[in-house]
């Protein structure tokens, strides 16, 4: 598929490309990033790199990952990304990060939505998925507050640098934006 762009009502989402690999770089060399998002540590210039100019386009060119790169549209400076990887027939895993100096803004709250309603509305996804390593509360705020149902924790059910961590997962449906879903949805009886 060809790269989209997205807009919200304050930011620019686009794909990060070449020439914002030193923006990725310089971001993702704080500690928090490393600790919580399962990419190398140390992160040098070269996992950077391959992220902007390899992972990114193939993503997009095989419709199996579609990131964002979350952006101030005046200053065009980098505040985070957003990537949603498919895993099954309509079902999509939302995942992101922001950078150090624009958390608490609700920036990526807001691009998560948009990447969201994008992806139910143009990519036929019924379901969006969001984990998170348990004790990464701001994660879970940002799910929170896009709207995630926060469904519970798997058991070892994120790997992290070689190690098997419990994590919370909620999900997104199109109807908790408003949205109509591609395919009926028939939720379990409430019990009594």
């Amino acid at each position: 598929m060809d790269p989209v762009t997205l807009t919200s009502e304050r930011l620019l989402l686009r794909p990060v490309g070449p020439h914002d690999t030193d923006a990725v770089y310089d971001a993702c060399q704080d500690p928090d990033i490393q600790r919580w998002i399962p990419i190398p540590s140390p992160y040098l210039r070269e996992h950077a790199s391959g992220f902007t100019e390899q992972i990114v386009p193939d993503g997009w060119a095989d419709s199996s990952m579609f990131t964002f790169g979350v952006f101030l549209p005046a200053a065009g400076e980098l505040v985070g990304t957003v990537g949603l990887t498919m895993r099954s027939l309509g079902v999509g895993e939302i995942g992101f990060w922001a950078t150090k100096q624009y958390r608490g803004n609700g920036y990526i709250t807001e691009a998560v939505v948009a990447t969201s309603r994008w992806a139910f509305t143009d990519r036929a996804v019924d379901r969006v998925e969001w984990r998170a390593e348990v004790g990464n509360t701001g994660s879970r705020t940002v799910a929170e507050r896009a709207g995630f149902a926060v469904e519970g924790v798997l058991r070892s059910g994120i790997n992290n640098k070689g190690v098997r961590r419990d994590c919370w997962v909620g999900s997104l449906l199109p109807s908790d934006l408003g949205l109509p879903s591609t395919a009926p949805y028939l939720p379990a009886p409430q019990r009594a």
